[in-house]
């Protein structure tokens, strides 16, 4: 048997004569299960603010995406299509050529970009599911705009007025108000707006989306030159083998990144705000497990009585140490339990009844594993911590006082 914890658990299930330290007791477990639910609960909800960002992008962002390592456009040649068709691990893949343009319409003008795609684009890359006005179709002559733009230029899908394409014309000089009435700079190119996207403020007042062929043809390009190559994995697919084939292909003029690369800025920033969000919560909790030093200390005294007696039946100071030291990661890691079931019975709640709401959506929380055992780590070690400074009050002079 282990003696020491074997005391432990006797001291935690008994109560105190002295209500004072009765209800000190009480107010740190309190502290300790309401500070680890309030850390579980901040990071399932920065969690689901993640998932609920990066669901933005992932429309519009596929798997792996092949870019131009220097300038706006590169070559893909039939012979180098044929052969990505055969790398194990591609589903689908899709050419895209991008460019700044002037939109003009009944004489209200906006600058966006032009993205022009093929027929495989919604395969690769699903963006046809983000079409709440309309529908989604680029082909004869037709186009999709983000709410943004319709918003600024006020046209709405199938309409009877086309919406006009201004490209700068190659080698013609740069974009300038004082040029737009040149026509002789710019290529024209009218399109029926047949559907309008909605993401998110930065995405719908970006893109209009047309044909691959048209946008190439405006742009004066010709047919093997895209601006991105976008790629859909197969579940099973490995990325690092996937990668190297592409490079064989494609060649080194080209750079390859994934949905995070691509999304850098926001991934660095979602995770910067996790980890702040974390040692903020922390930081509250190591001031709350101060209490957890001074119920021992205030447990020790409450127990010298006792701890003399042990010491004279050969209880070393060890193991008085470890009594009080075990007693305090017991009140800590329970409390930390309880805690986390607490939040995770709210987090379930939250998911199943949407009790909180952003707006007319559901606020995003997930429930994650990791969570669970990173609150769990910190309560524990921290509890060891504070356990270790408040038992090592233990010595003989303060048994000899009694």
């Amino acid at each position: 048997m282990n003696f020491p914890l074997y005391i432990a658990k006797r001291y935690v299930r008994s109560k105190s004569s002295q209500n004072a330290v009765n209800i000190i007791n009480f107010i740190t477990f309190l502290v300790i299960v309401i500070g680890s639910a309030a850390l579980f609960l901040v990071l399932s909800g920065f969690a689901g603010l993640k998932t609920f960002s990066l669901s933005f992008t992932n429309a519009f962002d596929p798997d792996l995406k092949a870019q131009p390592a220097i300038g706006k456009v590169f070559s893909i040649f039939p012979t180098q299509e044929n052969e990505i068709v055969n790398i194990e691990g591609v589903a689908s893949y899709s050419k895209e050529i991008e460019e700044k343009v002037v939109l003009s319409f009944d004489k209200k003008m906006d600058i966006a970009n032009i993205k022009g795609v093929d027929s495989n684009y919604t395969i690769t890359t699903g963006v046809d599911s983000t079409v709440s006005w309309g529908n989604w179709s680029v082909s004869n002559q037709q186009g999709v705009a983000g709410y943004g733009i319709a918003s600024t230029l006020g046209f709405a899908p199938n309409g009877r007025m086309p919406l006009k394409i201004l490209a700068l014309k190659p080698g013609t000089g740069s974009m300038t108000q004082g040029s737009l009435n040149r026509n002789d700079m710019y290529n024209v190119l009218p399109i029926i707006i047949s559907g309008v996207y909605s993401v998110e403020a930065s995405l719908d007042n970006k893109y209009v989306f047309l044909d691959l062929g048209l946008a190439q043809a405006l742009l004066e390009k010709d047919s093997t030159k895209v601006s991105g190559i976008n790629f859909k994995m197969t579940p099973e697919g490995n990325e690092d083998s996937v990668r190297e084939k592409l490079k064989t292909i494609l060649g080194e003029n080209v750079l390859l990144k994934n949905r995070q690369e691509l999304n850098s800025d926001l991934y660095r920033m979602l995770n910067t705000e996790n980890i702040a969000a974390y040692l903020i919560f922390t930081l509250v909790l190591i001031i709350a497990l101060f209490n957890v030093v001074g119920a021992i200390i205030m447990m020790i005294l409450d127990k010298q009585q006792n701890s003399k007696t042990l010491y004279s039946l050969g209880t070393t100071l060890k193991e008085l140490r470890r009594i009080y030291f075990m007693q305090g990661i017991l009140v800590t890691t329970f409390g930390g339990i309880i805690g986390v079931l607490l939040g995770s019975i709210l987090i379930g709640s939250q998911l199943a009844f949407g009790w909180v709401k952003i707006g007319s959506i559901d606020y995003p929380v997930e429930y994650q594993l990791q969570n669970v055992l990173i609150v769990l780590g910190t309560i524990v070690i921290l509890g060891i911590i504070a356990s270790k400074i408040a038992s090592s009050r233990i010595n003989k002079k303060l048994i000899a006082a009694t």
